[in-house]
């Protein structure tokens, strides 16, 4: 009898834990289909959002592809000229004594003599002309697209890019006259404008 009693506790107690099993089973089945519905759903947002943008930009191909050739995007502008600002020069930030930065003041001009914001990347020296060839050369720097898109600026007096370079490690005593070249590459028609300025100390 007592044989019979630990058999029958024992069936009993395999039976329920399979319940249990099932039961966790079941829910992890439920997590799994509750994941893929979420990610059907993201994929769905994903697909329609570049559906999206993929008729937005036929759109705008459709419409560039129609306009007269007298005014298409490389007629828009004509550069004609990279000037170099007047008050590019050497500055004393810190008002140390020492002046520690290059601040270089371009306008891009279009055919009409006025101010333009060109897109392009620009090329910066600065040399000592009164050094040997092969010491002449103080430092260089580029400033890509994306960066100079940024460093437009405008007062009251003027408007042009500025770009500004640290120099504290390149120049100890500004004392003779320094050259600043700069090389500017239109991104928009492929033009390159190269300009050059003698800066004097203040």
């Amino acid at each position: 009898m007592r044989t019979s009693t630990i058999i029958l506790v024992g069936c009993m107690l395999a039976f329920i834990a399979g319940c249990g099993e099932d039961k966790t089973r079941d829910f992890s089945l439920e997590k799994e289909l509750d994941t893929l519905r979420l990610e059907k759903t993201d994929l769905t947002q994903q697909v329609e959002k570049a559906n999206a943008q993929n008729q937005k930009l036929q759109k705008q191909v459709q419409i560039l592809a129609g306009l007269k050739e007298n005014i298409k995007p490389e007629k828009i502008y004509a550069l004609q000229n990279v000037r170099i600002g007047r008050y590019t020069n050497l500055y004393d930030k810190d008002k140390d004594g020492k002046e520690e930065k290059l601040i270089v003041y371009l306008q891009p001009i279009d055919d009409e003599g006025d101010v333009i914001k060109a897109a392009g990347k620009v090329d910066v020296e600065l040399w000592d002309l009164n050094k040997k060839s092969e010491n002449a050369k103080i430092g260089q720097w580029r400033v890509e697209p994306d960066e100079l898109k940024k460093l437009w600026f405008a007062t009251v007096i003027t408007i042009n890019y500025r770009l500004t370079f640290d120099i504290s490690d390149k120049v100890d005593k500004f004392e003779t006259p320094l050259t600043v070249k700069i090389t500017f590459t239109d991104y928009l028609t492929g033009k390159v404008f190269k300009q050059q300025k003698v800066i004097t100390p203040q």
